[in-house]
């Protein structure tokens, strides 16, 4: 849910929505708020398309009371002149811009005069709707991260509809999460929301690693990337960000795939093939903007791009990709780690209690189909067949009243490539006093038969504690 883009009450109708359709099909989905940050913005009250022409020029102002035109773009942030130079680039576009050389265009800064910023045009090219996003080519904006606007958002809509995610837009220092963190910390449930550091200039790229090391998952925002970044860069910096992501055991997403889906049936081929890159270089989601948000093609922009992430996953190297993975695990190695002869791999960030552990090898060796994952953290890593994570809830209590937790965790657990996550019933244990526990076992096995992901003479692999012991066993499905 992005705010840089209609009011609460538009987000709120879209949510119930999303509630009816996940009652309907009884499946899990987490919900991430977009904040809009230091975004800066032309504001076209009238929403008249407005026409620009290569080597004129147009003036930038922070008076919003102008009328837009040909002639003078009003924006909404009176430090712009203070910011630039001459020969500086700023990039507008549609909000969400798919970067097309006929909606979007390029200006370079000719002179300050006073708060105005007078650009010469570069290419011609028509603005249509009633926003446009604008974008300082490697220019510190001094604006927070977390606006005040994201504060009475998070507050109020965000708190009301406990929101999983936070996407931290135009996140530049590793403060900017640890601040979002402390807000977070002092809104009710939303201490357990989980946040996503957008990375979308220069700033953030350079200070990635410490970003990295502070936020629950990253965000590549490649639309704002490719602006700050020269185009034969993007994919270099790509591979290595999610190779970090990928080596940390944290999520990573990324942005704008197949833009040309905002207007056509079918993706280009460098975007089909873009989306399989994505994949293969180890990204867990692809977050879609334009394509969904005012495409003519939402539901088929979908479908094409699952089409293509799932036979880029039949190809992936699951097995060289553990191997190079397990190596940054650590030493000496937790008991969890020794159960299954160094094939054991541990969340890097989750603590010896919480960990979910994942049997590869044993998995492997009997061809299992999936495997089996009794936890309370949600966490878990991504081995060669799909992971069934069974969250189990924990009672617990502030003093006043008594409540489960489990729901959040399920819910993030989605967006963590090649798992499964189900809540179970909490009346059945994670930490069971018997050898099995049958009932949420069966319960789990028959949401996999409904996922896909098991059927008839399938070996799966189960791992749970029993007492404070850790038990790995393999069972053999009937008809």
């Amino acid at each position: 849910f992005d705010f840089s883009w209609h009011d609460p009450e538009y987000h709120q109708e879209t949510l119930e929505n999303l509630k009816a359709a996940v009652k309907l099909t009884k499946k899990l989905c987490a919900v991430m708020l977009d904040t809009v940050g230091p975004e800066l913005q032309v504001v076209n009250k009238s929403e008249k398309a407005i026409s620009l022409e290569a080597d004129a020029t147009v003036i930038l102002t922070p008076d919003e009371g102008q009328e837009a035109s040909s002639n003078l773009l009003p924006i909404n942030f009176d430090g712009l002149s203070k910011a630039v130079k001459k020969g500086d680039t700023i990039f507008i576009g549609q909000y969400l811009f798919t970067g097309s050389e006929t909606t979007s265009v390029w200006l370079e800064v000719s002179e300050v005069q006073g708060n105005d910023v007078v650009c010469v045009i570069k290419n011609t090219a028509t603005l249509t709707g009633a926003l446009f996003t604008l974008h300082a080519s490697q220019i510190r904006i001094e604006l927070p991260t977390l606006s005040d606007k994201d504060k009475e958002v998070i507050s109020s809509w965000g708190v009301k509809n406990k929101i999983d995610f936070l996407s931290l837009s135009y996140t530049r220092h590793a403060e900017d999460v640890r601040h979002a963190r402390e807000f977070l910390s002092k809104q009710g449930d939303l201490y357990q929301t989980q946040i996503f550091a957008k990375i979308e200039n220069i700033e953030g790229l350079n200070h990635f690693d410490e970003i990295l090391q502070e936020a629950d998952g990253i965000i590549l925002s490649r639309g704002n990337l490719g602006i700050d970044l020269p185009p034969e860069k993007v994919f270099l910096f790509q591979k290595a960000a999610l190779y970090k992501c990928n080596v940390a055991g944290k999520p990573a997403v990324v942005t704008r795939v197949v833009d040309s889906m905002t207007d056509n049936l079918r993706p280009t081929r460098a975007e089909a093939t873009d989306v399989a890159n994505a994949v293969l270089d180890g990204s867990d989601a692809i977050l879609l903007g334009a394509e969904t948000l005012r495409g003519l093609y939402p539901v088929e922009t979908i479908s094409t791009v699952g089409k293509i992430c799932a036979e880029a996953e039949k190809v992936f190297n699951q097995d060289l990709f553990f191997k190079k993975t397990v190596k940054y695990v650590g030493e000496p190695m937790t008991h969890l780690e020794s159960i299954a002869s160094s094939a054991v791999f541990i969340h890097p960030n989750d603590s010896i209690v919480n960990n979910v552990f994942i049997i590869v090898r044993a998995a492997i060796k009997v061809k299992a189909s999936v495997i089996i994952c009794f936890t309370s953290s949600g966490r878990a890593a991504r081995p060669t067949m799909p992971v069934l994570s069974v969250v189990i809830p924990r009672l617990k209590t502030n003093q006043l009243k008594w409540s489960f937790s489990g729901a959040f965790e399920a819910r993030q657990s989605l967006i963590v490539r090649g798992l499964f996550p189900m809540l179970a019933d909490p009346r059945h244990p994670a930490e069971s006093t018997s050898a099995t526990n049958e009932s949420v076992l069966k319960v789990a096995l028959d949401y996999g038969k409904a996922s896909g992901v098991v059927k008839p003479h399938d070996r799966v692999v189960v791992c749970q504690k029993v007492g404070d012991a850790s038990v790995v066993k393999i069972i053999e499905l009937e008809d």
